[in-house]
């Protein structure tokens, strides 16, 4: 891999401090620094500043979630990527964060802390044949910084990918990092998948990978959950993905927790004019049910 040597811009950056647009919870704009690959966010579910990573600067995705942020989303995998310059975007960003004033700058005072570095970005990041590569050029950063074991790492996936070999691999990297898997999990029907997350995907394949994750690195289960037509989410769906926990919980899937979210910000997609947020009375007594399985649950509105 190329690059400038670690130490080289951790010295030198604190001196160029990183421009950017002011953050909120409802701006995630990739292109706030002008950063290809990297690009920070004031993340609800992380509840501080989250150093995203973009893997798929292409905007292509396997899944075409129709709550999906991300404008003219195309059907496709990661691009071949420049891991040197990867690597400088996340170290400059880092050291501003870090020894600069980046967060007095650009971040709201509530807001002022790193939470982690976030694999996600606008598609599916382990559509990347060089999730492994970028995984490793992440920890020489956060090693050079002191921040490796330190600083979270988070997977944000589909869980798609995950019987290929080279993915598992990563996940357990993941793992040696204290990262955690964040797993999508909208629906646990195939019919539900297929109108939520737009892809032709099995429910009980899509559930065994999950348990996989699980059982490779730290992970949390998290579901958008939003009212379509002003209806809120159908009570059989919600019926089938209490009892997909339970049968969690029975066979002992070291699952972290579920994180339960509704939309923040407007759909990029066509069904976006038949979506809306759901109330935080509808959230937080949906979380109860789970709660009352045995969950930890985080509630974002």
């Amino acid at each position: 891999m190329s690059g400038a040597p670690i130490g080289h811009y951790t010295r030198d950056v604190a001196r160029e401090p990183i421009h950017s647009k002011p953050l909120t919870v409802t701006r995630h704009d990739r292109d706030a620094t002008g950063m290809t690959y990297v690009y920070p966010v004031v993340s609800r579910r992380a509840g501080g500043v989250s150093v995203g990573v973009n893997l798929n600067p292409n905007s292509a995705c396997n899944w075409r979630c129709v709550y999906c942020q991300v404008p003219d989303l195309t059907f496709g995998k990661a691009p071949q990527l420049d891991l040197g310059q990867l690597r400088k975007e996340l170290g400059d960003l880092l050291t501003d964060i870090v020894h600069g004033r980046f967060l007095e700058r650009s971040v709201p005072s509530e807001a002022r802390r790193l939470e982690d570095v976030a694999l996600s970005g606008n598609g599916e990041p382990t559509s990347s044949g060089q999730l492994g590569d970028a995984l490793e050029v992440i920890a020489e950063v956060l090693q050079a910084l002191d921040l490796l074991g330190q600083l979270r790492v988070t997977l944000i996936t589909n869980g798609s990918m995950l019987n290929k070999p080279s993915v598992r691999a990563a996940v357990r990297r993941l793992a040696e990092m204290s990262g955690e898997v964040w797993f999508k999990l909208d629906s646990v029907t195939s019919p539900g998948l297929r109108r939520v997350n737009r892809c032709q995907v099995d429910a009980d394949i899509h559930l065994a990978k999950l348990r996989t994750a699980a059982e490779l690195c730290p992970t949390w289960i998290q579901s958008c959950l939003f009212a379509w037509n002003g209806q809120p989410p159908d009570p059989a769906e919600c019926d089938a993905y209490l009892d997909a926990l339970r049968g969690f919980a029975r066979d002992g899937v070291p699952l972290r927790g579920v994180q339960l979210y509704t939309l923040a910000r407007a759909s990029q997609q066509p069904e976006a004019a038949e979506l809306s947020p759901l109330s935080e009375t509808w959230l937080r007594g949906f979380a109860q049910r789970v709660e009352a399985l045995g969950f930890t649950v985080r509630v974002n509105g």
